[in-house]
């Protein structure tokens, strides 16, 4: 039997109406709260105001890919604000990322600057950061139950990651009814990213027996939810699952972390501006074929989802495809000399190396230099995959 640990210690409040539920967790504490301008975002904050008491700060001042002139924007109003021992993030990914960003930097800069370049954080009560809850209102991104954060240095083209065991939120309010009214662009998203969250934990060194279960949980109902939702997107019960599937894929690889395809979204997302839902997942195909047979369990798990491994990375290019999402880098922008190049840079990054088939860099050179597996008539085929029953 594999020896494994699994640790997550993030309070769940989970379902239809759990935004109701929020200010028991904030019990009177002053709080900022990070979120977007929109007007559905102010409506919600007012309504949270009703229940929890007025916020002492709200920040909206950052972007989709939150910069490092952002958060110092959105450190400086903090700093304005001492009293402030919790952050309330409600939003999608960014906002979650801004938000715990900004539990590390509680209002300077140069702290959350420091913990960017660390290897590890300091074991030190007087640098933990500030408390979080977290209300996401998409279904994908799996900030809510992970102790990371992605960042984005525009003006040395490099991503940053906040990566310490202490970032964990300590609640998350996960309410399907905050996401009825996303975009469909929105909704494939952060649905396809919570699929590459499961996939990406399946042929992963640090899977575990829980890992996987989550995993094909997670996958299985995205792939039957996603394509039902683009013609019902104001089905409560299909936004459930999706929910729940973003939790546990989020679940999944918070144990594991990600692994190639997302190594290979990063520079994709930020030399060609593609949306990170869609560039960490239209690799999921070939990665999938170089991860064939490397590991029983992992083959294992695939075929709960695929049925026949055979075909499975055909079948999950089919069901990209049908969703409007191509398999080929070129779609994106990305020419045959420069794919060939981010290849090389993602298998020596560190989520390249979690990927299982991370010691044949030549197969994976092989299966992803063709950029999509062949597509043969498989329209009698698609049943296979046991999400979709």
């Amino acid at each position: 039997m594999q020896l494994w640990k699994y640790h997550n210690p993030v309070r769940l409040s989970v379902g239809p109406g759990a935004f109701g539920q929020i200010a028991a967790a904030v019990a009177g504490r002053p709080y900022a709260l990070v979120t977007y301008p929109e007007p559905v975002f102010a409506d919600l904050g007012r309504r949270l105001a009703i229940t929890t008491g007025s916020q002492a700060l709200v920040i909206t001042d950052f972007r989709p890919k939150p910069t490092l002139d952002d958060l110092r924007t959105c450190n400086e109003a903090l700093a304005q604000h001492p009293d402030i021992g919790l952050i309330v993030a409600l939003g999608g990914g960014s906002a979650i990322d801004v938000a715990k960003a900004l539990a590390v930097g509680q209002g300077s800069q140069d702290r959350l600057l420091t913990a960017l370049e660390a290897d590890a954080p300091p074991d030190d009560a007087a640098t933990a950061p500030l408390k979080l809850i977290a209300v996401p209102t998409t279904s994908g991104t799996g900030s809510d139950v992970t102790c990371w954060a992605t960042l984005w240095d525009q003006e040395n083209s490099r991503k940053l990651s906040l990566d310490r065991p202490d970032l964990f939120p300590e609640a998350s309010f996960i309410d399907p009814e905050l996401t009825v009214d996303l975009p469909w662009a929105i909704t494939l998203s952060s649905g396809l990213d919570a699929l590459s969250h499961a996939l990406e934990s399946l042929w992963n060194h640090h899977a575990t027996p829980l890992s996987r279960h989550l995993a094909v949980l997670a996958a299985k109902a995205i792939i039957r939810t996603l394509p039902r939702l683009r013609q019902q997107p104001e089905e409560i019960a299909l936004r459930t699952d999706l929910s729940l599937a973003a939790l546990y894929a989020g679940l999944a690889f918070s144990t594991t972390r990600t692994a190639l395809a997302h190594s290979l979204s990063y520079p994709i997302t930020l030399r060609f501006g593609i949306s990170h839902g869609i560039a960490c997942s239209f690799t999921l195909p070939a990665v999938m074929q170089a991860a064939l047979g490397c590991d029983p369990r992992c083959d294992e798990a695939l075929t709960q989802i695929f049925g026949d491994l055979t075909l499975a990375p055909r079948l999950l290019a089919r069901f990209l495809a049908d969703l409007g999402v191509s398999t080929d880098p070129a779609a994106y922008g990305v020419e045959e000399e420069a794919w060939l190049g981010l290849i090389d840079e993602a298998l020596a990054g560190p989520r390249g190396r979690n990927f299982i088939a991370s010691d044949r860099p030549a197969r994976i050179a092989e299966v992803l230099s063709r950029a999509r597996p062949t597509e043969p008539d498989i329209e009698d085929d698609r049943s296979q995959m046991t999400g979709g029953r």
